[in-house]
């Protein structure tokens, strides 16, 4: 909130506001009147700022998620929506890293190494036996494995890391549903709380009327029987 005092005119009846919203419109503008009128986008402006302070309570500063989960419950927008439509654009290199990785951890990937480590052995020592291009202890083999090994690790851990930041983000996104439906069920209570009081003191109210007037209806009877 940028400090600046907001008029209080409007078309929502400021005594259909919850207590609790009421009071801090109180603190931001003491010479509010109870049976006035706020505007939408102040009321949005004044839930928002008892959404953060409630809680900066809990959980002591707020950071970005948090906001914007105090944000989407103010504005009344779908958290699950904007989620779900966010799509994940690939470059070459992550889809070529995830391909890798896919086929490097497979059944198919460990029967064709082991199916050429076996041809190669049995050409160098059998096929090949007087003249073997890569003998025992296979050299060149181990070479290639070697190459194999180094450019393979570092392709999967591309693959990894890409993973954790969906699990993070994925994560994240759980946070924020968890978070607003928290405050929507609190919202809710309060809600429920503030009906419950306005209704009883809208009973009491008719009650008293109506012991007004059967006190009237008695002093109506009581001078009719003296006239009498």
């Amino acid at each position: 909130m940028n400090g600046k005092k907001i008029e209080i005119t409007g078309d929502i009846p400021v005594e259909t506001v919850r207590q609790e919203i009421i009071n801090v419109i109180k603190r931001r503008n003491p010479k509010i009147i109870e049976d006035g009128f706020i505007t939408k986008e102040e009321l949005k402006l004044y839930r928002r700022e008892y959404l953060e302070s409630l809680l900066k309570k809990e959980r002591g500063e707020l950071n970005k998620v948090d906001r914007e989960v105090v944000k989407s419950l103010v504005e009344h927008e779908s958290i699950v929506k904007g989620v779900m439509e966010k799509k994940e654009v690939l470059t070459l290199g992550q889809r070529l890293a995830d391909k890798v990785a896919e086929f490097g951890g497979s059944w198919t990937f460990i029967i064709w190494f082991a199916i050429v480590l076996i041809i190669w052995v049995l050409i160098n020592t059998i096929v090949l036996m007087t003249r073997p291009f890569d003998p025992y202890p296979f050299i060149l083999l181990n070479l290639f494995l070697s190459c194999l090994a180094a450019i393979q690790a570092p392709i999967i851990m591309m693959s990894q890391n890409r993973k954790e930041q969906k699990d993070r983000q994925r994560a994240e996104n759980d946070y924020k549903i968890n978070l607003k439906a928290e405050l929507e069920i609190r919202n809710l209570h309060e809600k429920m709380d503030n009906l419950i009081q306005h209704q009883w003191q809208r009973l009491l109210e008719i009650q008293k009327l109506q012991l007004d007037l059967m006190e009237e209806n008695e002093k109506q009877i009581i001078k009719k029987k003296l006239k009498k």
